[in-house]
């Protein structure tokens, strides 16, 4: 299987070749546009209950779709994600990784997704009690509003609301004050998460809510 990642940071954009007998899924409504001869299966995403679980704690589908190639010939396959911003692969092998819920756009179907708790900082931040884990062997696309940055944390590091995509499993996320109790409040920052221990992590460059909280007062 071949990929690249077109139009990067803006409005990024996936293009995977699958060589016969090949197969990738990938999020409902992630496919922008495909040869004819690939053909598309949807089925629960791991399973109802598992599906379920994604679905209300994960932020991720209920369903998703399948497509593979049953050709003789390489054929290509367009994906995308919802919102304008960047796209990252991950190779993982046989390790395992945290994202915020709707990061996830598409995979081999040697990865499994599942959740995580996440823990009361992650949900005063808005990101949700759980995050989605993916785990197992192959490649991982992953999305976000805005650029993606990765970060090497050694020891603690400080990530806005609503910025923080993903870190590796055993790192812990607790809140803080961004600075004293009025600079804090009066800055606009508020409480910001603290990112502890040793490893990587994936911050996108502009968050939903920000664009939400400009856009609404020009609306009315």
């Amino acid at each position: 299987m071949k990929s690249k990642i077109d139009g990067a940071p803006s409005f990024a954009h996936i293009h995977v070749d699958l060589e016969p007998g090949e197969s990738i899924i990938a999020e409902p409504d992630a496919m922008a546009s495909m040869d004819a001869e690939i053909e598309m299966k949807t089925r629960f995403n791991g399973g109802f209950f598992k599906g379920l679980m994604k679905k209300f704690f994960g932020g991720e589908s209920l369903f998703i779709n399948e497509f593979s190639n049953p050709t003789n010939s390489p054929k290509r396959i367009t994906l995308v994600q919802a919102t304008p911003g960047d796209i990252r692969e991950i190779e993982l092998n046989n390790n395992s990784y945290c994202f915020q819920p709707g990061a996830f756009i598409a995979a081999t179907p040697g990865v499994n997704l599942g959740v995580r708790w996440a823990g009361f900082a992650s949900l005063i931040q808005r990101e949700g009690l759980f995050k989605l884990e993916v785990s197992g062997t192959g490649k991982m696309f992953y999305g976000a509003y805005g650029g993606i940055v990765e970060k090497e944390v050694q020891g603690e590091y400080i990530v806005d609301s609503g910025h923080l995509v993903g870190y590796e499993p055993h790192m812990t996320l607790k809140l803080k004050l961004s600075g004293g109790w009025i600079s804090s409040f009066t800055s606009g920052e508020g409480i910001v998460t603290k990112v502890i221990g040793n490893g990587k992590i994936q911050i996108q460059t502009r968050s939903l809510e920000g664009l939400a909280s400009w856009v609404n007062p020009h609306l009315f």
